[in-house]
């Protein structure tokens, strides 16, 4: 099990925070695209660090056409030394169209070809073989020597890809090098509603003996964490969790995950909150059953035991993160003890995830 961290992309401490995950032994710090372009901010970590990964999680693709992140995944690749990884992700419909002003539709579609258009580019630059990408999305036909990054000798990145539905799912096991579940599950849901549409799809792909199947596939499981250093700052994570639950919860595209437990109702009762944007109190319909069940809290001892119990067998890597804006210090506790934890025990059959609370501090 591989162990990674996953953080804001906040110019001022990326580059030092992921120089703090390398040291604590993290094997990856992964970077979403929010508010900052997260490539920037990998490359300036990547001058402050020697052997960590170095991932998206996740860039928004088709905010870029394939050209567009072919050339930043392999500046970024190119100057961390070979340590970068793609991760990808489509957003919604109305980020895409309203606010980077891109096309939309049949996103399942879109994104298979996307990933071959990228595969094609990465193919030519590394080669020096003509450029003749044609696809029903994506024509890249035109690639000088003028333009043409040197090749690497440790190969492109892989290509990761997250997804919450069928269509999407089934894309990355069809057409990626990994998948990244999202942190609004549960390793039930993971295991009977997500993995299995998955494992077909990238089944279907080795058969047919596609070449990106040459390739190891990894599943990242991505898991929300609320641990503490103390009571105070634990009760604080509790709180900000629940909240960040409830606001996925309240999201039509997350019911299957809640339907999984038989919690279809709570997104009844949290969607018109939201839609007031009354977060705090959408939060206290968080109980501790679902809280515990959709993320893991406690002491970092007892959050590592967690993971260990919950993932071993389900996922390649472990993706932790925590509430936005608190003090990452306390998630690299959990990630130390995390990888401790594994080192000393290998996975045993994984119990079933419904927990009743999680490990007070005190």
């Amino acid at each position: 099990m591989r162990i990674d961290l996953a953080a804001p992309p906040l110019p001022a401490t990326a580059p030092d925070l992921a120089r703090a995950a390398e040291e604590r032994g993290a094997d990856r710090f992964v970077l979403s695209e929010t508010s900052h372009n997260p490539f920037l901010q990998l490359a300036r970590a990547a001058d402050r660090t020697e052997r960590i990964g170095l991932a998206t999680g996740v860039a928004i693709a088709f905010a870029r056409t394939p050209m567009t992140l072919a050339y930043e995944a392999w500046g970024l690749h190119e100057s961390s030394g070979g340590r970068a990884a793609i991760g990808l992700g489509t957003q919604i419909k109305p980020h895409v169209v309203r606010r980077f002003g891109m096309p939309w539709d049949r996103p399942a579609a879109r994104m298979h070809e996307y990933l071959a258009a990228v595969r094609a580019i990465w193919h030519s630059w590394q080669t020096g073989e003509r450029l003749a990408f044609r696809g029903e999305f994506y024509r890249h036909t035109l690639m000088t020597p003028v333009f043409a990054p040197e090749p690497l000798p440790y190969g492109p990145p892989p290509l990761l890809l997250a997804g919450v539905g069928p269509l999407m799912t089934a894309t990355a096991g069809a057409a990626a090098d990994g998948f990244l579940a999202h942190p609004f599950g549960s390793p039930r849901h993971l295991a009977t509603a997500v993995l299995p549409t998955v494992r077909a799809a990238r089944a279907k792909s080795e058969a047919e003996q596609a070449p990106w199947t040459a390739r190891p596939f990894e599943v990242v499981a991505n898991v929300l964490v609320a641990t503490g250093r103390d009571e105070d700052e634990y009760r604080t994570n509790l709180r900000l969790v629940r909240e960040r639950l409830a606001f996925y919860a309240s999201t039509p595209a997350y019911r299957p995950v809640l339907e999984t437990h038989g919690w279809a109702d709570l997104q009844d009762e949290l969607h018109p909150l939201s839609v007031r944007g009354r977060w705090e109190e959408m939060g206290r319909l968080i109980d501790d059953t679902v809280l515990n069940t959709l993320a893991v809290t406690g002491e970092p001892a007892a959050v590592a035991r967690e993971l260990h119990d919950r993932y071993g067998r389900l996922a390649d890597r472990l993706c932790l993160s925590g509430p936005d804006g608190t003090d990452a210090a306390p998630l690299l506790d959990v990630l130390s003890a995390a990888a401790e934890c594994f080192r000393q025990e290998p996975p045993t059959v994984r119990r079933d995830d419904s927990r009743s609370g999680g490990a007070s501090l005190g």
